[in-house]
C-alpha cells in the first residue's frame, strides 16, 4: 500500500522496475519537481547507492529499515562466507546459502504474515503456503554474496551520504540492524537528517505490523515529506 498511501497524500509515486520486473516510461511531466528516494530494506540500499552515484540529483530520501548492514542474526558465519566465495564463479546460481526465512522474521502481525505467504488455490479453494508471487527458494550464491558485499560497502561509506534523509527502523528488527541506521544518522555528512526508532516493531514497518502501527509509520513519513517542501 506504500504507493497508494503516498499518492493519497499528494505525492506522485513511482517504483523502480528491476530487470525482469516490468517496464518504466519517461517521466517528463515530473522532471522539474522535487525528487525523493524511497526505499525499504534492500530498497534502502538501492536508494543510497543512487544518491552516491549522483549526490546532487535527489532532494531527499525516506529510508525504511535500510539494508546498510545485514544483521548478525541472519548473516552466515564468516567461515561459510569465505568458503562460498571460493566457488561463486563456478556455481553462481547454487541455492546453498544458509539463510533464515525473512518473511517469518519481518512480519510481526501473524495475519499479514500468512497473507503474504498464501494464495487462494483455484483448484482446491484451500489456502496454502505457496504464494506464486513470493520467491520462496534460497537465494542464488552470487546474489547473496553481492548483497552482503553491498551492505558492507555501504556501511563503510556512511560518511559520504549528504542528502536530507529520514530513516525509520523497528527496534526489534533482526533482519536489518537498527544500530546501523543509528550509525547512518551519526556518521553521514548530511546537515538535514532525522531518525525514528519504533519500540517493539519488527522489520516490516509498512506492511507487517498491526494496522495502528502502520498508520503511525506512514503519518511520520508524509509529515517529513511535507516539511521538506515548506
Amino acid at each position: 500500500e506504500c504507493g497508494t498511501r503516498l499518492a493519497a497524500a499528494g505525492y506522485a509515486a513511482f517504483g523502480v522496475d528491476y530487470e525482469g520486473h516490468g517496464r518504466s516510461k519517461e517521466l517528463e511531466e515530473y522532471k522539474d519537481k522535487n525528487r525523493f528516494l524511497y526505499g525499504e530494506s534492500m530498497g534502502g540500499a538501492v536508494a543510497l547507492l543512487l544518491h552516491l552515484h549522483d549526490p546532487s540529483f535527489w532532494n531527499g530520501a525516506v529510508l525504511v529499515t535500510p539494508m546498510c548492514k545485514i544483521s548478525e542474526e541472519v548473516k552466515p558465519h564468516p567461515m561459510v562466507v569465505n568458503m562460498l566465495t571460493e566457488v561463486e564463479e563456478i556455481i553462481p546460481k547454487w541455492k546453498i546459502v544458509p539463510t533464515k526465512n525473512v518473511i517469518d522474521t519481518a512480519f510481526k502481525d501473524p495475519i499479514k504474515r500468512e497473507t503474504v505467504w498464501t494464495f487462494n488455490s483455484s483448484c482446491s479453494n484451500l489456502m496454502t503456503r505457496k504464494n506464486k508471487l513470493i520467491y520462496q527458494d534460497k537465494p542464488g550464491l552470487k546474489t547473496a554474496l553481492e548483497m552482503l558485499r553491498t551492505s558492507i560497502s555501504l556501511e563503510r561509506g556512511l560518511n559520504e551520504v549528504t542528502l536530507p534523509f529520514f530513516v525509520l527502523h523497528g527496534e526489534a528488527d533482526i533482519v536489518t540492524d537498527p544500530e546501523v541506521s543509528k550509525a547512518l544518522n551519526e556518521k553521514s555528512s548530511s546537515s538535514d537528517k532525522t531518525i525514528k526508532l519504533y519500540p517493539g516493531m519488527w522489520h516490516g514497518l509498512t506492511s507487517g505490523e498491526p494496522d495502528e502501527n502502520i498508520e503511525i509509520v506512514f503519518t511520520d513519513i508524509t509529515a517529513w515529506l511535507d516539511k521538506q517542501l515548506l
